[in-house]
């Protein structure tokens, strides 16, 4: 199978030329690494040339490298049925520079691309409808980048004054939470319910 892959990478990146600049096959899994500005003419490859055949489109989704100049690796799926095989495609990003959509190419990769923007903040241009899709509309920041904090930024609740869903910063309640700051190991002090018998046991099993 490596040797199948190897082969495989080895013609994408011949006929493709400065558009790849790489690839490798790990655990029986082939991926090209290509140039951001080139994509669409990669998957259309992919897609077409009759070494390929590379018709399913399966997933786009996105890495966060936050101390890499280019923090986004952007991660394009595709399968062939007539060879039986799957390619993995990689491209890199910034924050700011976009990337151009494949919609053209594979139409199932419009909503995995809002998603991907969704979720990462990465940009597709000549996307018909780039808009959330999984957060709210009002949803600040993208929650899959690792500078998100899991708390997030605001918290969303149904006002029965207003009539509407407003928005408001997180709060962390501490009020209602209790800390003993015991080891599960050592027990507690109190007795829970349900454990009466348990803590009795204990007491009268004690030498006097």
């Amino acid at each position: 199978m490596d040797e199948t892959l190897e082969k495989l990478g080895a013609t994408i990146a011949g006929a493709l030329g400065g558009a790849v600049t790489g690839f490798s096959v790990t655990r029986g899994e082939l991926t090209v690494a290509a140039n951001a500005a080139d994509i669409v003419r990669v998957v259309t490859f992919l897609r077409d040339d009759v070494r390929c055949q590379f018709i399913c489109f399966i997933d786009i989704t996105a890495i966060d490298w936050p101390a890499r100049e280019k923090r986004f690796d952007v991660v394009y799926h595709f399968m062939s049925p007539k060879l039986n095989l799957r390619v993995r495609v990689k491209i890199e990003t910034n924050e700011t520079t976009p990337v151009a959509s494949i919609i053209n190419v594979y139409r199932g990769a419009d909503w995995f691309e809002r998603e991907t923007y969704d979720l990462y903040g990465v940009l597709f241009t000549g996307h018909p409808d780039m808009r959330r899709i999984l957060t709210d509309y009002g949803f600040e920041g993208h929650p899959l980048r690792k500078d998100f904090p899991l708390t997030g930024f605001v918290e969303v609740r149904y006002d029965d004054e207003q009539k509407r869903v407003v928005y408001e910063p997180v709060r962390l309640n501490q009020e209602f939470r209790t800390f003993d700051f015991l080891s599960p190991w050592e027990g507690t002090d109190y007795v829970l319910p349900g454990d009466e018998k348990a803590k009795e046991g204990k007491t009268e099993g004690k030498p006097s």
